[in-house]
C-alpha cells in the first residue's frame, strides 16, 4: 500500500543509502522516522524504522569504540576502482588474489588463515584496479574483531567477487551483507581460470579505456579509465582541469566515431579504447 511519503522522507531515505558510516545511517533513519507519514497503513514501516534505529545505535557505538583502538586501520582507495574478494573460509580467496595481482598472501588449507585484509593491484591493459581480500565471512560478521572495518571496505567497493566452494554458500553471504545494509554488484568465483575472472571484473565495473595523443604522435600509454557513457569533456577534465576552458575541438579514432580522426565536440560520447587528440585555444 502506498505511504504517500513527502520529499523530506525521500531525501532522508536517499541519505541513508548514500551514508558512508553507521553514524550517518543512524541520523538518516532518525530523519526518516520524523518525516514519515503517520497513519494506519504506515504502521509496519514505522516499526521497521524504529528497529533499524536501535540496530544502528548499537553499531555506531561499536564503531566509535573500535576506532579508538584501531586508528591504524585504513585503506587508501587507489586505481580506477576497488574490488573486494569475499567468501567463507577455504574458498580460494588468497589464491585468486595471488593469481590476478602482485600480492603474495599466505595461502594454506588451514581454516581462517587470513586474519587481516590483503591488498593487491590488478593491471588490466594499463588500468590499475585495487583488489582487496577480506577475511572469511562468518555469522554475525560485524561482531568479530575489526568486523565493522572490514564491512566498511566492502561497502566502499565498486564490485564484489564472492568466492564459493558451492553455490549453497551464496545465500549465507548475501544474508550477512543484507543485515549490514550492503548492496553491491557481485560476480561469483569457483576456482575457475583466473583469466576469465579478470575479464568478468572489467566487464562488471562499467569502465572504458581511453587513450590520449598529441598531434603528430602515437597514442599515449597507459590509458585513462572513465565510466561508461563518458564524453570528451570528461577526458579533458581528467587530463587537466583547465582544458575545458581552453578547448577548441578534439579528433577521435575508434568505435564511437564514423570517420576516423574526425572532429568532435565536448559532448561526443566515447567508446572503449577510443583515442582522443585534444586541440586547445
Amino acid at each position: 500500500m502506498p505511504i504517500n511519503a513527502g520529499y523530506e522522507y525521500e531525501n532522508a531515505e536517499k541519505e541513508f543509502h548514500e551514508a558512508e558510516n553507521n553514524s550517518e545511517r543512524l541520523k538518516a533513519l532518525q530523519k526518516m522516522l520524523s518525516t514519515a507519514p503517520k497513519h494506519k497503513s504506515t504502521g509496519p514501516l514505522l516499526k521497521n524504522i524504529k528497529e533499524r534505529i536501535k540496530k544502528y545505535k548499537d553499531l555506531a557505538s561499536k564503531e566509535k569504540k573500535s576506532k579508538k583502538g584501531s586508528s591504524f586501520l585504513s585503506i587508501k582507495k587507489e586505481g580506477a576502482a576497488r574490488v573486494c574478494i569475499i567468501g567463507l573460509t577455504n574458498t580460494g580467496k588468497s589464491t585468486l588474489l595471488s593469481k590476478i595481482t602482485n600480492a603474495k598472501p599466505l595461502i594454506s588449507e588451514v581454516e581462517h588463515t587470513t586474519k587481516m585484509h590483503e591488498i593487491g593491484i590488478l593491471d588490466y591493459k594499463g588500468v590499475k584496479i585495487q583488489i582487496v581480500e577480506i577475511p572469511a565471512i562468518t555469522e554475525n560478521f560485524n561482531e568479530i574483531k575489526h568486523g565493522l572495518f572490514f564491512l566498511s571496505i566492502i561497502r566502499e567497493s565498486d564490485l564484489l567477487i564472492i568466492a564459493l566452494n558451492n553455490k549453497s554458500e551464496l545465500d549465507f553471504i548475501k544474508r550477512e551483507l543484507r543485515e549490514n545494509d550492503i548492496d553491491r554488484r557481485f560476480i561469483m568465483y569457483q576456482k575457475e581460470d583466473a583469466k576469465e575472472i579478470i575479464e568478468d571484473i572489467w566487464k562488471h565495473l562499467d569502465l572504458i579505456k581511453i587513450y590520449t595523443k598529441q598531434p603528430g604522435k602515437k597514442k599515449e600509454y597507459p590509458p585513462v579509465a572513465l565510466k561508461k557513457g563518458s564524453m570528451i569533456k570528461d577526458i579533458a577534465e581528467e587530463v587537466h582541469k583547465d582544458f575545458i576552458r581552453r578547448f577548441r575541438f578534439a579528433r577521435v579514432w575508434g568505435n564511437s566515431i564514423k570517420h576516423q580522426g574526425a572532429k568532435a565536440g565536448l559532448d561526443h560520447k566515447l567508446s572503449d579504447e577510443d583515442v582522443v587528440e585534444l586541440h586547445l585555444k
